[in-house]
């Protein structure tokens, strides 16, 4: 059997990576097509938005709908982003540093820093 995972641990995006893919590991479906994968995206950031709009938009809740929080509804969005990027032997830390090289880079001057200009 697997080793026993501590759920309130700090966890590395690697660690992240290798819990979700223990757990898809033992079914023998595994992993959603990436077609499918994206409609699950598709699907749970719709759920993150009508969170959203629930506590910060026009929308009140229904008395009928459950309370979801915005916290679980990231943790879909999450879990589904990393179930994506292991289908697809992608490593989120990899595809997270070239995302902060580029923001590094070519967005270095983009924004107005605190303290500049004041």
């Amino acid at each position: 059997m697997g080793d026993v995972i501590n759920l309130s641990e700090q966890k590395t995006i690697q660690q992240l990576q290798n819990e979700v893919d223990a757990y898809i590991g033992q079914f023998k479906e595994g992993y959603f097509s990436p077609l499918a994968m994206v409609a699950r995206l598709t699907e749970e950031m719709g759920e993150l938005a009508r969170e959203i709009n629930h506590h910060y938009g026009e929308k009140p809740k229904k008395s009928s709908e459950t309370d979801k929080s915005i916290e679980e509804e990231l943790g879909d969005v999450l879990f589904v982003m990393i179930c994506f990027a292991n289908s697809l032997g992608i490593d989120l830390q990899t595809a997270h540093d070239h995302v902060m090289e580029k923001f590094n880079s070519r967005d270095k001057d983009r924004w107005t820093k605190k303290g500049e200009g004041e």
